[in-house]
């Protein structure tokens, strides 16, 4: 009978492959990207073959890797099925409100890795814009922006607020040249609706708010949305620096300048209600997202 494959490694390569990128496999891991590649070799060694062609930026699918996918992909579903059939404990909701751009560009990449943690657990993620009451609104947890300080509600520290000015290679090599901050003159500042602002702030730290229209350029409806039209060579987008790492990590923007604003206390918290005891699984979705993203 043949042995079965290293599952850690067929895990690694399941994940790699669905994103077409080591790096984004391994903040899902929660493993440095070297362990990954590792991980992956470790794999092709047991196969007797290549499963990915790795370019400089970029990996993607040899035809044998394509259907060891296929096969991998299908096999952990059915393992994942049979956990969850076997498993006594039933499911526990757990009703979390985010914003879009906080949702999209760093938990959900991240959530399969509390469900493995934690499979008994169900999150149910909303986005809003909205204030939240505790007592109005049928919510767990909601992750928000401010100064700490909530009515009705418990706040837990979450992260440090940096903008940094960011934008494509490609704009920063072709486009005007952006050496120093009054460079920014000749170029489309790029802003969200939620955070008008935040260029407000960097400009005038950065020493430039008399030679630059904090209010110019384009705005768009949230951050994410900034953020890829910047990665398109739109123009510069004003970044939180925690939500754009893993696009600077790969290439596919680019910090512009050493001037950084941090906004102290005004911040991402995560607000549970005052009014009544902190559920078994907030409290472990709480210590998870702590774990993960608290800079102390």
């Amino acid at each position: 009978m043949d042995r079965l494959p290293p599952l850690n490694a067929v895990r690694a390569f399941e994940a790699v492959a669905r994103h077409l990128s080591i790096t984004v496999a391994a903040q899902e891991l929660h493993v440095t990207p070297g362990a990954v590649s590792r991980q992956v070799q470790v794999l092709e060694e047991y196969l007797g073959h290549e499963l990915l062609h790795r370019g400089h930026r970029q990996v993607t699918l040899t035809r044998k890797g394509a259907d060891y996918y296929r096969a991998a992909t299908k096999a952990l579903d059915l393992l994942r099925g049979a956990s969850s059939r076997a498993r006594k404990t039933p499911r526990r909701q757990l009703k979390i409100r985010a914003y879009t751009t906080f949702a999209m560009r760093w938990l959900v990449p991240r959530l399969s890795g509390f469900h493995a943690q934690h499979p008994d657990i169900e999150v149910l993620l909303t986005t809003s814009l909205e204030p939240v009451d505790f007592k109005r609104d049928d919510l767990d947890g909601a992750i928000r922006l401010g100064d700490g300080k909530w009515k009705g509600a418990v706040a837990h520290r979450l992260v440090s607020n940096i903008l940094i000015p960011v934008a494509s290679p490609g704009l920063v090599k072709a486009g005007p040249p952006l050496r120093k901050p009054a460079d920014l003159a000749r170029h489309t500042l790029l802003h969200s609706i939620a955070r008008p602002d935040d260029w407000a702030y960097w400009l005038e730290a950065a020493g430039v708010a008399d030679l630059i229209d904090a209010h110019s350029g384009m705005t768009y409806e949230s951050s994410a949305i900034a953020y890829a039209a910047a990665a398109e060579g739109q123009g510069v987008a004003i970044a939180q620096q925690f939500l754009v790492e893993a696009d600077i990590a790969s290439g596919k923007l680019k910090r512009l300048f050493r001037q950084s604003v941090d906004m102290g206390d005004f911040t991402y918290y995560l607000l549970t209600p005052s009014h009544r005891p902190e559920s078994a699984p907030m409290t472990q979705f709480r210590l998870w997202l702590l774990e993960h993203l608290s800079d102390g």
